[in-house]
């Protein structure tokens, strides 16, 4: 459904109208589309503090400068920044150049892992986790702020060019951490999938179809899992995509098996998309209601990846992605059975992603959204629905596309160092923020 408002604040009398009753004014989002460049500009450096990363190597593909007029993005290296005195140089470095970010551009941060021996590092670098998340609910005109501790340049590579880019324009307000495990580029940047199997369950329709399709887009070949009832539609995107469908009940005991016999030479990429809701309050719902959510939603995903992580489908270099939801971080009435399942997701991510990279060499991701323009969230009452889009930092709701960028960028080869992480691709929504 058309978002009617963010469309009328963009002509001249709902910019008026807005503007002196105080509603929120929503900027149309820039997201990624043929011919757009990516980073979409020029990327203005500044430093606080005395840095030691090599934001100059070319593996980065990052065109750094040192003054623009008006950038598309700002890269502030805060990693140096180690006691109150230095960290006034983060106010100094962003204060005069903030404003001139052009509209739907980007300021990421980069700070350094807390350092457990020195306090005074670790409290001010902490600091720079508030100071982005407001930034990011003050900066305005679809603007995004992140904030990325790393401790070496390279092996950000990917998350540096995802946060930059129109992919990230509904990723706001996050915190990512980059390790430092030894990564390897993709041959080609616009294609970083190629050669690789991707499955995505629950890919007929929705969230799922978009993370179909935007993996094909990165060149995968892509499974399209889906129920039998949804056999028809899985097939024709399948076709459309160049990929295989798969009808098959991911509650199935023996889904993991099954999965592992139809794909002979391996998988790379395995997403957890498939998902239900059975709303209700807890004191008026049955008990199936609870269990059928928690069955779909993380039994199933608890089950298929402890089999295919056994069976040794997933290849070293391989990627899992799970889709949680704000839901399982902040809570929901009238879903404890969801939040239940997607915080259930949230526990598994950060539980196996160490060993499964120590063991397997996969690493374990998951994407939270918040509220997405998707036919389940048309179907909800009026204003429960304008608070969804309206209650975030960007005053709107997010796109299918947006989760499926986030979820292309984690199943990326060069993102190896981003491991154990959940990002939320929800405008840097207010719930649970």
């Amino acid at each position: 459904m058309a978002d009617r408002y963010l469309t009328f604040t963009g002509t001249a009398p709902g910019r008026f109208l807005s503007r002196r009753l105080g509603l929120p004014r929503p900027a149309p989002l820039k997201r990624r589309s043929p011919g757009r460049p990516t980073p979409p500009g020029d990327t203005l450096l500044r430093t606080a503090g005395k840095s030691d990363l090599d934001l100059a190597d070319t593996a980065l593909g990052l065109d750094l400068k040192a003054a623009a007029e008006k950038p598309a993005a700002v890269l502030l290296d805060a990693t140096g920044v180690r006691d109150v005195e230095t960290l006034a140089e983060v106010h100094a470095a962003l204060h005069p150049v903030v404003r001139s970010v052009a509209d739907s551009g980007r300021v990421v941060v980069l700070g350094a892992p807390l350092d457990p021996a020195d306090h005074h590092q670790a409290a001010v670098q902490q600091a720079l986790e508030g100071f982005t998340r407001s930034l990011g609910k003050e900066i305005g005109r679809g603007r995004t702020v992140n904030l990325v501790r790393l401790t070496e340049a390279r092996a950000a590579a990917s998350t540096l060019r995802f946060l930059l880019s129109p992919k990230s324009a509904y990723v706001s307000g996050q915190v990512i951490e980059v390790g430092t495990e030894q990564v390897t580029a993709p041959e080609d940047p616009d294609l970083p999938l190629a050669g690789r199997t991707a499955l995505v369950t629950g890919a007929a329709r929705g969230i799922g179809e978009a993370v179909a399709e935007t993996l094909a887009a990165d060149g995968a070949h892509v499974v399209v899992l889906d129920v039998p009832q949804a056999e028809p539609e899985a097939r024709r995107l399948a076709e459309r995509l160049g990929g295989t469908a798969l009808a098959l009940d991911i509650t199935a005991h023996d889904a993991g098996e099954r999965i592992a016999a139809t794909l002979p030479g391996g998988l790379d990429v395995l997403v957890h998309n498939a998902g239900i809701t059975r709303d209700r309050r807890l004191v008026n719902m049955p008990a199936e209601r609870w269990s059928s959510v928690l069955e779909v939603n993380l039994a199933s995903v608890l089950r298929t990846t402890d089999a295919l992580l056994t069976n040794g489908v997933l290849r070293r270099g391989g990627r899992i992605v799970a889709t949680a939801s704000i839901a399982g971080l902040a809570g929901n009435a009238g879903q404890t059975n969801y939040a239940a399942s997607k915080a259930g997701v949230v526990g598994l991510v950060r539980s196996l992603a160490p060993r499964a990279l120590a063991e397997h060499g996969v690493t374990v991701n998951a994407v939270a959204p918040g509220f997405i323009e998707t036919k389940m969230t048309a179907a909800v009452p009026l204003l429960i629905r304008e608070a969804g889009r309206r209650m975030n930092s960007l005053a709107q709701g997010g796109l299918p596309v947006d989760v499926a960028e986030t979820t292309a960028w984690l199943a990326d080869p060069g993102s190896g160092a981003v491991n154990g992480q959940v990002v939320r691709v929800c405008g840097q929504s207010l719930l649970g923020a």
